[in-house]
């Protein structure tokens, strides 16, 4: 099936190594060009020579988007150099943890305001484009119980919410809004791994939890992306798409 993402020009974020890279590599194989960006510039760098070694489209340098400044500076000129956008892909995330309120911060900080800041930047050039697409990164942790009240769940879930209420705001100007809400995402380097090693019993409950038996990978997640970035998705605006091998129970209405 061709996704109709040949020459379409987009932004990810935290694109470097796990779901964000496999976002990207993916978005590339379809034949769009990419931009991406994380906090280590020699680790993008790397991930934009694969990319581009491969026979795609990439550009992308360092940027730690909980520096506002910093942020809108390289949202402008990765637009301009694109020469306009038509997806965006927030990715960063400030991850778990619930040792103290600066994990709240943390999470609001990167999730939530890297999301919207990127939003508000890019909508005039998405706008422009008149057939783009954002796809926000959300998580099963915001639709169900997750090992307790931690900062991370909260503001996917605010994501996800966000989400919901931009793509009614923007449609009639030709911008689609949906989330991906991952399950259990297993890569090396990735949190489930960590926890593989240093909490095998809850590690292993999470498993026995997933009807299919094994968790999922970043690929299968930017499968996902792909498609809801795509226009063969034109008609899907608004959604929570779960991607979660059935480790989610609630029944999806």
């Amino acid at each position: 099936m061709d996704l109709g993402l040949k020459g379409k020009r987009a932004i990810v974020t935290g694109a470097s190594r796990g779901i964000g890279r496999a976002i990207a590599e993916r978005l590339a194989e379809e034949g769009a060009t990419v931009a991406i960006c994380a906090r280590d510039d020699d680790a993008v760098q790397e991930a934009v020579t694969a990319i581009n070694d491969a026979g795609g489209k990439a550009i992308g340098s360092g940027c730690n988007v909980k520096d506002a400044e910093a942020y809108a500076g390289w949202l402008d000129k990765t637009a301009a150099e694109l020469g306009g956008v038509d997806i965006f892909v927030p990715n960063v995330s400030g991850g778990g943890g619930m040792d103290s309120e600066k994990n709240w911060w943390r999470n609001f900080e990167i999730d939530v305001l890297h999301t919207v800041r990127g939003v508000e930047a890019l909508l005039p050039a998405l706008k422009e484009s008149g057939d783009a697409s954002v796809v926000i990164i959300g998580s099963t942790n915001a639709v169900e119980f997750f090992g307790g009240p931690m900062a991370y769940n909260a503001m996917k879930a605010a994501l996800i919410n966000y989400g919901s209420q931009l793509s009614q705001f923007v449609r009639a100007e030709g911008v689609r809004v949906n989330s991906v809400s991952p399950g259990p995402i297993y890569f090396e380097g990735g949190a489930w791994e960590m926890i593989e090693g240093t909490m095998p019993k809850f590690y292993e409950s999470t498993l026995r939890k997933i009807p299919a038996g094994r968790m999922g990978t970043p690929e299968e997640v930017a499968n996902v992306v792909a498609f809801l970035a795509s226009p063969a998705a034109s008609l899907v605006t608004g959604t929570n798409l779960i991607a979660d091998n059935g480790y989610t129970k609630r029944v999806q209405l």
